[in-house]
């Protein structure tokens, strides 16, 4: 009976703490979910429309370096169900939140080879680490 008797608020305790804990994985998709504030230890995973077949590729031109590592490299997926040649997808980076400060994740969408030509896309996010 005595041990029923701790569980018990130990186990709502417990509850509470995750109710109130941050969502580990933050998802962005849109330049609009921006500004973002993170918590230290929290993962950002960023994914961008992508068209690799026509030469254009996101490029990161600032990685919020001090406030944001990177945990993978890009990674590109086509929808399911597209058996279009050339048909477009998603890029996916993965990052994780390590210090408090401040940032800025900027990533260009243009062809390699005219590194002059001005982007097509960009994607320009505040970073806040607290």
């Amino acid at each position: 009976m005595t041990a029923v008797r701790l569980l018990l608020p130990l186990s709502l305790l417990l509850l509470a703490a995750c109710a109130s804990a941050p969502k580990q994985n933050v998802t962005v998709e849109k330049q609009s979910a921006c500004p973002l504030v993170l918590k230290t230890g929290q993962n950002l995973i960023l994914t961008l429309p992508s068209n690799p077949t026509t030469g254009y590729r996101w490029a990161i031109q600032d990685s919020a370096g001090g406030v944001l590592r990177s945990l993978s490299p890009e990674v590109y997926s086509n929808p399911e169900n597209t058996g279009l040649v050339g048909a477009g997808g998603k890029s996916t980076w993965r990052f994780q939140a390590f210090a408090q400060g401040q940032g800025r994740l900027r990533l260009t969408s243009q062809q390699p080879w005219e590194p002059e030509a001005e982007p097509a896309e960009t994607f320009d996010c505040a970073i806040t680490v607290n």
